[in-house]
Order: C-alpha cells, then sequence, then structure tokens
C-alpha cells in the first residue's frame, strides 16, 4: 500500500453537464496537479459550450451534510470556491469555512457562464461581501467581475483595494475579457498592488478558463507552495491547457487540462 497521500482540496462548485466547466474542469485540474479533489456539488446547470440554459441549487443544509461528510474523514488542505447559486449555500459555506479558518480558500467570484447566461438566480454580491470575501486567502473576478463586485470603484487598483479592506489577503484581477492583444492579469496582496503578468492571447473563445485557474491556484496551495508562486505557476498551466483547447461542441472551445499527457507535449 501506498502511503505517500495526495494533497486534497474542497471544491465547491456546480455541475456542468458539458464537461466544460464547474466541477468536471477542477477535478481534471486538481488531478492533473497531483491533488486529491473532494468535490461538493452547490448546483445542478443545463448548459452546453455556448451557454447556460438553466440551473437548479441544492439544498444548503444538504451541501453541509457533504462537505461535513468529508472534512470529519479527510485533511483538506485548501477550499476552493465556485459557482454558489443562491445566499443560503453562500451562508452554509461560511459556516464551514468558520470552522476551519486555517485552510486557505480560494474564491472564484462566478456570476455567470463564460459563453453567457447567469449562475446566481439572485442578487448574491451583498453576501459575497459580507460572508465570503472576508474569509479569502485569494479571490480571482475577472474585469467584469471584479467592477460588478465594485461598482464604486474607479479602477481595477481601487477595485482590489475595496476587496482587501473587506479581508481577502490577495486579489487577482485576469483580463481575459478585455479587447487587448495580449491577457494581462494583476496580482494585490496585503494592500499593495504585486506583479503583473502578461500572456498570449490564443485565438477564440473559452468555457472553463476561470475554473481552471482558480483550481489550479488551490491546487498548488495544497502543495505547499506560497501564495505568488503558485498563482504563477496556475497562469502557467492554464495557458497551456487553453492553448491546447478543443472544439468539443457548437460552442466555445474547452482547455485540455491534461494536456501534459498528450502527444502535443
Amino acid at each position: 500500500m501506498n502511503e505517500a497521500r495526495a494533497p486534497i482540496v474542497m471544491v465547491f462548485a456546480g455541475h456542468d453537464p458539458c464537461g466544460g466547466a464547474g466541477i468536471q474542469a477542477d477535478i481534471e485540474t486538481l488531478t492533473s496537479l497531483g491533488c486529491h479533489p473532494c468535490t461538493v456539488i452547490t448546483a445542478l446547470t443545463a448548459q452546453d459550450t455556448s451557454g447556460v440554459k438553466d440551473f437548479q441549487p441544492v439544498q444548503a443544509t444538504f451541501l453541509v451534510e457533504q462537505a461535513r461528510a468529508v472534512l470529519e474523514d479527510m485533511p483538506v488542505a485548501a477550499f476552493k470556491i465556485g459557482m454558489t447559486a443562491s445566499q443560503d449555500i453562500i451562508e452554509a459555506i461560511h459556516t464551514l469555512l468558520q470552522d476551519y479558518a486555517d485552510i486557505p480558500v480560494v474564491f472564484d467570484p462566478v456570476m455567470a457562464a463564460g459563453g453567457g447566461g447567469s449562475l446566481a438566480r439572485e442578487h448574491l454580491i451583498e453576501a459575497f461581501h459580507d460572508l465570503l470575501i472576508p474569509c479569502a486567502s485569494i479571490i480571482t473576478p475577472n474585469t467584469v467581475e471584479a467592477k460588478a463586485l465594485c461598482s464604486d470603484a474607479d479602477s481595477l487598483d481601487a477595485c482590489a483595494q475595496q476587496l482587501m479592506a473587506q479581508g481577502a489577503e490577495y486579489v487577482l484581477i485576469t483580463g481575459g475579457h478585455e479587447a487587448t492583444p495580449k491577457i494581462e492579469n494583476r496580482l494585490w496582496g496585503h494592500r499593495q498592488f504585486l506583479e503583473s503578468y502578461q500572456q498570449e492571447r490564443t485565438p477564440g473563445e473559452f468555457h472553463g478558463t476561470g475554473c481552471t485557474l482558480a483550481s489550479s491556484i488551490a491546487g498548488y496551495l495544497a502543495h505547499g507552495a506560497t501564495m505568488p508562486s503558485a498563482v504563477r505557476d496556475a497562469q502557467t498551466y492554464t495557458a497551456k491547457a487553453v492553448a491546447h483547447g478543443r472544439r468539443l461542441g457548437m460552442g466555445q472551445l474547452i482547455p485540455d487540462r491534461l494536456s501534459w499527457s498528450s502527444k502535443h507535449l
């Protein structure tokens, strides 16, 4: 019997039946990075590579039952939060995080799918501010999400400062949604700007890149990396997955999160 343990990451996210984003993206990413993913389903969705048709949140009490069954059995090394779906679910996740406050938390504030369509049936921004952002070791909004979270901020730096003032230790704002020749992601931490990362933009639109990035950060943290190192390595991993993206449906391309095992490399 092999006694070596893969670090365990608990993921709170929705199920995407087309396999491009959500729980399946998280599982592929974390497995690829040598972690063991434990997945707590927040919602079932009806979506394809073009967009979201509908979704159904799980009962918050059942979400807690899912999570506690694992947390009382296995040593979780990191949390990753994706789609939350309802205020009840946010409150339930908050309660769980309070009981495990020493475990790092990667929060991807999902509001819409990459192909279009809301993933929030209620106005959840206030609950994000009150309950999840204060628990976040890092929050990873894209520029659209950052501006929605901080509607009174006049710059991305002001958005990041506001999120850190509310308790997030680090903020990574991603630039994939901007109409720029290169993608620029920016990292803030401990109330100051830390680093800018630029990468070539791969042609096309992709389904699940935010999930991939956030989960890979959680995976590297679970392995013991520092936050700046985890963020750098996660961007390299995500860029490689996107570069080998595949058109499996009629909408967006799906990143190949197992591209390291492919003949392309």
